[in-house]
C-alpha cells in the first residue's frame, strides 16, 4: 500500500505558484499517495492558527509562498516548534536577490498575478477556447490563433486549455469518418492548423480503459483496432488535404506537445511566464 502524505500549500495570494512547485517536487515520488490542500489568501488571524494546528495533527508537510515577513515568521516558527516538515519557497530566493542587487523587496503579495493586460488577455483566450471546444462553434475557427484537429483521445481539449493559458486562442475539432467537416475549416490558413495523431497501441489502451471506467465492456467499436485504423487513415487524409503540420502525441506530455506547437507555429512570443 502506498504511503499517505498530506501536503498543505499556503499562500497570501491565489496559491498557484506554491501548488505547482509542490506537485512538481512530489511527482518525483510516484509511489507516494500525496494529497494536496491549498489555502490561499492567508492572513494573520484565527484561520492561520487552525490551519497550522491541523497540519500538526495530520503530520502534514507545509509548503508556502508567503511574502509577508510577519506571517512567514509565524508559520516557520510554528513548524520548527512542532517538528513539522516545511519549506519556505520564496523567501530564500528573495533574500538572495536582495543581497545580490542591494535592493529591498516590495513584500507585496500577488505581483505575479496582477490584473494587467497580460492577465486579461489570458482570461480572454481561456474563454474563447472553452467556447470553441470540441467543434461546438465552427465560426470561431476564423478568429482562432490555432485550430487543433484530431480523432478521439489525442489530447485536443487539455492541450487547448494549456495553450490558452499562454494567451493563445484555440479552437479544436474532433475528426471521424462519420463526422462532417464544417466549411469554415477550409477557410483557415493551414499554418494555423495542427493535426494531432496517436499510436495504435496507445489509442487502444486508452479507449479500453475509458470503457472500463464507464462500467462497459472494453471490447467495443470505439476500441476496435480496425475501426481505430479507419479513423487514423481518415484523419491523416484530412491533414494531407489541408497541408497542415502533424504531431504524434504518443508518449508526450501536454507540455511537450505544446512546446512543439509553439515552436512550429512561432507562438513563443505569446508565452507569458
Amino acid at each position: 500500500m502506498n504511503q499517505k502524505l498530506d501536503v498543505f500549500v499556503l499562500s497570501d495570494g491565489v496559491g498557484e505558484t506554491a501548488l505547482r512547485v509542490a506537485r512538481a517536487a512530489f511527482a518525483q515520488f510516484p509511489e507516494m499517495n500525496t494529497s494536496y490542500t491549498k489555502y490561499p489568501f492567508i492572513k494573520k488571524d484565527e484561520q492561520l492558527n487552525n490551519i497550522l494546528n491541523l497540519a500538526n495533527d495530520k503530520h502534514a508537510v507545509v509548503l508556502h509562498t508567503i511574502v509577508s515577513t510577519e506571517i512567514c515568521e509565524i508559520i516557520n516558527s510554528f513548524c520548527q516548534t512542532h517538528g513539522i516538515v516545511y519549506y519556505d519557497i520564496l523567501n530564500p530566493i528573495i533574500g538572495t536577490f536582495s543581497q545580490m542587487t542591494h535592493q529591498k523587496p516590495l513584500r507585496k503579495k500577488g505581483l505575479l498575478h496582477e490584473l494587467d493586460k497580460d492577465y486579461f488577455d489570458m482570461i480572454s483566450a481561456m474563454e474563447f477556447t472553452v467556447t470553441n471546444d470540441d467543434g461546438q462553434n465552427p465560426k470561431g475557427f476564423l478568429d482562432a490563433d490555432l485550430v487543433l484537429l484530431g480523432i478521439s483521445r489525442t489530447s485536443k481539449t487539455p492541450l487547448s486549455l494549456y495553450l490558452a493559458n499562454k494567451n493563445i486562442k484555440v479552437a479544436n475539432l474532433p475528426l471521424g469518418p462519420s463526422m462532417s467537416l464544417p466549411e469554415q475549416l477550409w477557410q483557415v490558413d493551414p499554418k494555423k492548423i495542427v493535426g494531432l495523431t496517436n499510436d495504435m497501441n496507445v489509442l487502444m489502451k486508452i479507449r479500453k480503459q475509458k470503457m472500463i471506467a464507464y462500467g462497459l465492456d472494453s471490447r467495443t467499436t470505439y476500441s476496435d483496432e480496425s475501426e481505430i485504423q479507419k479513423e487514423l487513415d481518415y484523419s491523416n487524409g484530412i491533414y494531407k488535404k489541408l497541408g497542415c503540420p502533424v504531431i504524434n502525441v504518443a508518449d508526450r506530455s501536454i507540455e511537450e506537445t505544446a512546446a512543439i506547437i509553439m515552436e512550429k507555429l512561432n507562438f513563443n512570443d505569446y508565452h507569458k511566464s
